[in-house]
């Protein structure tokens, strides 16, 4: 018999985080804490963090769905995936806890979980003014990282790309890989010439450059863009086996990003990668503002998918945006994230 109880916590964010969807400085998650009689004296903890206006399973009675969820699987005695996958971010928070509870801080046996190696991850640079984000970029290249990740479409396209420019100007493809992220906010008529524009230094990738659900714009930019698009909120709400098969084969995006709060959980992020891989798209995954409790298991998950020897640089250097984070079982070392022991 499971024992369960469900706790809200609010984070704060040390500066405000831009997208293009508007500016974070608060964080909303729910942990949840799972006990059991068959293993006395541990408990698992796992977290449910939705993000307002993007998660599938976002909402103002969040805290009664959950509940409802979690009384679900108290009653069962295992998790209902068939039930649960249009609530991504809440089957991550209690696949994590499960594992969490069976295997204690481990949650998979890696390498990585065990300490051994670290996972290579991109620097990320939040939207801002141009200064602001001339200081970010630099920050990050003096920390010693090698693959950088800007969020663009906070200020105008042209001096994002006098920022690109500059970068480029110093540092070479083979010294800088350059990632960026749109989060949708190029228009369908505008994104070619921007790609166009954009190719002209380097560019590794861009994600999500049009706003989701415009399969047949996306279809077309991804067939003929010089610049390799990875899709990431277009995948939100695609939670279905048979959907994800049309959505890859209508589209046919040169990667996917995964983030496991948001696509389906640890399963559907599985699933993803699998359906990904048959049509010999690449992937990577990525956090998705979690607290420490979300990301350490994120990172542990994605050294379980991708193996020891991770060369493509993952989405998890989020670990020290709040300023009232969760004890941290992570660390940030150059241009590697790394489990430490601690908690």
């Amino acid at each position: 018999m499971y024992k369960i109880s469900i706790e809200k916590k609010r984070l704060h964010f040390k500066q405000p985080a831009g997208t293009s969807r508007g500016i974070y400085t608060t964080r909303d998650i729910w942990l949840i804490k799972l006990a059991s009689d068959k293993i006395p004296g541990r408990l698992g903890i796992g977290e449910c963090a939705p993000l307002p206006d993007l998660s599938c399973d976002a909402s103002d009675d969040f805290d009664e769905r959950l509940l409802e969820l979690c009384s679900i699987f108290k009653q069962n005695g295992r998790i209902d995936y068939s039930l649960m996958r249009p609530y991504p971010s809440a089957l991550f928070g209690l696949e994590t806890a499960l594992l969490n509870l069976e295997n204690g801080d481990k949650l998979f046996d890696t390498p990585f979980s065990r300490g051994e190696i670290g996972i290579p991850i991109n620097g990320l640079v939040w939207m801002g003014s141009f200064d602001e984000m001339n200081k970010r970029i630099e920050d990050k290249l003096s920390e010693g990282f090698r693959c950088v990740k800007l969020k663009i479409g906070a200020i105008d396209f042209d001096s994002e790309m006098t920022l690109i420019k500059s970068i480029r100007k110093r540092y070479s493809k083979s010294a800088i890989e350059l990632r960026v992220d749109a989060n949708g906010g190029f228009t369908a008529g505008d994104a070619m010439s921007r790609l166009e524009e954009l190719s002209k230094y380097d560019i590794h990738s861009i994600e999500q450059p049009i706003r989701q659900k415009q399969w047949h714009e996306m279809s077309y930019l991804c067939a003929n863009t010089p610049v390799p698009i990875a899709l990431d909120e277009e995948l939100i709400g695609v939670n279905i086996p048979k959907m994800k098969d049309d959505l890859l084969d209508y589209i046919k995006p040169q990667y996917i990003v995964l983030k496991p709060t948001l696509h389906g959980g640890m399963k559907g992020t599985r699933e993803w990668i699998e359906k990904s891989r048959e049509r010999n798209v690449d992937s990577w995954i990525t956090s998705a503002l979690e607290s420490s409790v979300g990301l350490s298991a994120i990172a542990q998950l994605t050294s379980d998918i991708y193996g020891n020897d991770i060369t493509m640089a993952q989405g998890l250097g989020t670990g020290a945006l709040f300023a009232d984070n969760l004890p941290s079982q992570t660390e940030i070392r150059g241009d590697k994230i790394w489990m430490t022991g601690k908690k």
